[in-house]
């Protein structure tokens, strides 16, 4: 007897799929690769999962009906298959934030939270709408910075998900981890921890529309900036320095890190942090206690990117810190000096915007 395709095919249309009414062949389940060899057959079903629970009978059904009229003496070789189903597209994350910017430093002590704390209030003072995530998990220092360590965290229902509301001060919305465990407790945890906590308070938070989402680093190089640059596609990032040779060492591994070309966040620029020491009563004076502008202009020279903003060493930012009400609240040279860099960063994240592509998020292996 001599075999052919459509003999095949008619054998195929007598096998129904249980429950359906309807046959194998109209249900788009047989596969168009019928292959004949002599009086040996094969073919493939497709099933839309591996679970199907009449997998095995609608196969043994076919194999039956494909020897039946081909001849008994036809060999008969089903492949199973499964269709396989499109993921469901994740939803984005922060959808409704335009700029996320990471305030980084290459070593602790150089002012990092600072720098951001007074950043993100000044940016608010412009007119922007701005939220703060303090990524610094075993050091968390924004709410003592916006005077909200007693502050009481709260979730409520977005579109059937419960997401925490960021607590927020001076028109900037703040979440930390520091909100989360008791302030004179110690954050012992493994990276992996870490990392999930973070996410959490990123993906898990009722951010709403920001002009900008800073990003309040851990120092150096670890699995927290991995976790960050996978989590989220950043604008760019913003590098804290002192002049001190020291810091501008660790810097230059912090830039290196975000020009990785695994990484390719861009960098906006470096802040010159205590540039100099000036006396509260004699603002005209300056001490370069820690280093000189030339090294700092060295080190952005070399990378070619611009120098922020000078920002001197000035005991009274450090005792607005202290009692949760950032300096750049008060009309002083210090104060300005955090206003010229939040119009410093504006500018650099629009130029960034125009001249390179959106950053991608981080697939790392």
């Amino acid at each position: 007897m001599a075999l052919y395709p459509a003999l095949i095919t008619d054998a195929l249309r007598g096998v129904r799929y249980p429950g359906s009414g309807k046959n194998i062949v109209d249900l788009d389940m047989v596969e168009d690769d019928i292959r004949i060899d002599g009086n040996s057959v094969s073919f493939s079903l497709i099933f839309d999962k591996p679970t199907d629970p009449f997998l095995k009978s609608v196969v043994k059904s076919a194999e039956a009906a494909v020897k039946a009229a081909c001849g008994g003496d036809t060999s008969v070789i089903v492949n199973v298959k499964t269709r396989q189903a499109a993921p469901a597209p994740k939803a984005p994350v922060l959808p409704g934030v335009k700029n996320i910017v990471a305030v980084s430093s290459g070593k602790g002590g150089v002012g990092k939270s600072t720098v951001a704390a007074n950043l993100a209030v000044a940016l608010a003072a412009e007119g922007y709408k701005v939220g703060l995530l303090d990524a610094d998990i075993f050091g968390p220092s924004m709410p003592k910075m916006f005077g909200l360590e007693d502050a009481e965290i709260f979730m409520h229902e977005v579109d059937g998900r419960a997401l925490i509301i960021p607590a927020e001060r001076y028109g900037v919305k703040v979440l930390s981890i520091g909100f989360l465990v008791k302030k004179e407790s110690a954050v012992v945890w493994r990276g992996g921890m870490a990392s999930n906590a973070l996410k959490q308070l990123i993906e898990q938070a009722d951010w709403g529309e920001l002009d900008y989402f800073l990003i309040d680093m851990p120092p150096g190089t670890s699995d927290i900036h991995l976790t960050l640059v996978q989590t989220l596609a950043l604008t760019g990032a913003v590098v804290v320095t002192t002049p001190q040779q020291v810091a501008l060492a660790d810097a230059r591994k912090g830039i290196d890190m975000f020009r990785d070309p695994k990484v390719s966040v861009p960098v906006l620029g470096i802040v010159d942090n205590m540039a100099w020491f000036t006396p509260e009563k004699h603002p005209d004076e300056r001490y370069y206690i820690f280093g000189n502008d030339a090294d700092v202009d060295a080190m952005a020279a070399e990378f070619k990117v611009p120098v922020l903003a000078r920002i001197p060493l000035v005991a009274s930012v450090g005792e607005h810190s202290d009692t949760g009400r950032p300096i750049v609240l008060e009309d002083t040279m210090s104060g300005q000096a955090f206003v010229h860099l939040a119009r410093e960063v504006a500018d650099a994240v629009e130029r960034r915007n125009r001249e390179l592509p959106p950053t991608m998020k981080v697939e790392l292996r």
